[in-house]
């Protein structure tokens, strides 16, 4: 799929690659979801399937924190505070440990929950909001979000396939 270049564009990309995602989920055995068996955000890492959810929910959570200090016109830390750019392995860590006490049905509801969030976010702004100003540095909001919801499902349902096959799940 494209780059989404306006608002609709990007509520598209999101439903699809998110609904690709969950279908892949779907078909996983729950006594499967806490196997450190995928490769991990780190280099040299393994990963389960709920820290693989727990790694997307925090990048969503994190798109709607900096969106309500942006609209109340805080400072935002990005990516997160206490956190640079550079350190991305180390905040999909915090995320993993954020979320270690969820079973994968707790997680799936509330990243089910955190993308209609993200998607009514979306919806209540203008397509000029979205994809006509800088939001960061040269980044529109759009594209902060696209960067950080819809290409990491696509790339997360890429782990799972892959995993899957491995394991013979269909």
């Amino acid at each position: 799929m494209a780059v989404p270049t306006n608002k609709a564009e990007l509520q598209k990309a999101i439903t699809e690659n998110f609904s690709k995602l969950n279908k892949e989920l779907s078909t996983i055995p729950y006594e499967m979801t806490t196997a450190q068996e995928l490769e991990g955000h780190c280099k040299n890492t393994l990963m389960s399937i709920n820290n693989l959810v727990a790694y997307l929910l925090g990048w969503g959570k994190l798109v709607l924190k900096w969106n309500v200090k942006k609209d109340n016109k805080e400072v935002v830390d990005f990516p997160e505070t206490g956190y640079k750019w550079n350190e991305l392995d180390k905040l999909a860590q915090k995320f993993y440990e954020d979320y270690k006490d969820e079973d994968f049905n707790s997680l799936i509801e509330k990243l089910n929950k955190t993308v209609e969030q993200i998607l009514e976010l979306i919806e209540n702004k203008s397509n000029q909001e979205v994809y006509e100003v800088s939001w960061y540095e040269k980044w529109t909001l759009g594209r902060m979000i696209q960067f950080n919801t819809s290409s990491p499902y696509t790339n997360a349902r890429s782990r799972i396939r892959k995993w899957k096959k491995e394991k013979g799940i269909r």
